[in-house]
């Protein structure tokens, strides 16, 4: 009788243990994080006809619990799922595809566990968008994806044949056929191109990849999200700027507070940490040096002034 009170009290204790550290991962964190060692924005020389617009294509239903310690239970937010185009003369980049015409099957491919947390609401996929403006589908140079989750690649399956953009990384990621690359793998024959990074340091970043040649689209590897992450700035001829941030984080306060995601996020998504923090203090720091690039999560538009396509921002 007494050894089973004793292994009665043993599980118990080890249940609120175990709840109590999964619960505190949910509470405010702060990442340490120095000054850049940066005292100008990097040059560009974008060309008068650069513009880049905002193609919304649905949006993931969580709470700001999910997306950074610290975040409020009761706090609904609306995960926006929006691809970006990039027109640029010497060849239009669409970043990440957003949700495509099939989702519904997508979602479905999803990991049990994710696909039982997810609630969604479909938008008009990107593709269709470009089209209902008469947009010729063949003018872009290729999708450039942040990462090959299934949210942001799910909008292929209406760009057959159009180039997909990944890095050595990601290429290796996508090809160890990791259940969070599912839906891109089920695609077939995808027209990879892989590039690399050859352009030296750039903001804090060691290496980059300067797209363009005049500054105005600039890649660099933010690795732990995934191996091949990325962060794109895209400088607008105007002197608007943007960091496209991808998964680095989900929602504006992880770069504000600086945050990471609580435990169980970061488990569901299979995260390298250490990686994953190193790269939100190197981005909360470029965003205190040079508040005036507009950091944008792939999943939180609240302060993006990036039109709606057809607009555009110059």
């Amino acid at each position: 009788m007494k050894i089973a009170i004793r292994l009665v009290l043993a599980v118990v204790i080890l249940v609120v243990v175990g709840a109590g550290a999964l619960l505190f991962t949910f509470t405010a964190s702060t990442l340490d994080y120095g000054p850049l060692n940066a005292e100008l924005l990097p040059p560009a020389s974008p060309p008068a006809e650069m513009t880049i617009s905002a193609l919304p294509t649905g949006a993931m239903e969580s709470k700001a619990f999910f997306a950074y310690r610290g975040g409020g239970f009761r706090d609904n937010r609306d995960f926006t799922m929006t691809a970006y185009l990039v027109s640029h003369p010497k060849g239009d980049l669409l970043f990440d595809a957003g949700f495509g015409r099939n989702v519904d099957e997508h979602v479905a491919m999803m990991p049990p566990l994710m696909k039982r947390l997810t609630t969604y609401k479909k938008g008009t996929p990107a593709a269709e968008q470009l089209k209902a403006t008469g947009y010729a589908i063949d003018k872009l140079a290729g999708v450039v994806l942040t990462h090959s989750h299934w949210d942001h690649v799910s909008g292929l399956d209406g760009l057959p044949g159009v180039a997909v953009w990944v890095n050595g990384a990601e290429t290796a990621f996508i090809a160890a056929k990791s259940p969070m690359t599912k839906l891109i793998r089920s695609f077939g024959v995808v027209n990879y191109k892989q590039y690399d990074f050859k352009s030296g340091p750039y903001l804090g970043f060691a290496e980059s990849y300067d797209v363009w040649g005049d500054g105005s689209v600039v890649l660099v590897p933010s690795p732990g999200h995934t191996p091949g992450s990325i962060v794109a700035f895209i400088n607008l001829p105007s002197g608007k700027r943007f960091a496209l941030l991808g998964d680095l984080v989900w929602q504006s306060e992880a770069v504000d507070i600086p945050a990471e995601r609580p435990w169980l996020s970061r488990r569901m998504v299979r995260e390298d940490d250490g990686q994953v923090r190193e790269n939100i203090a190197r981005v909360a720091a470029i965003h205190k040096r040079f508040p005036e690039i507009q950091m944008i999560p792939a999943h939180d538009e609240r302060r993006a002034s990036i039109p709606v396509y057809p607009a555009v921002a110059r």
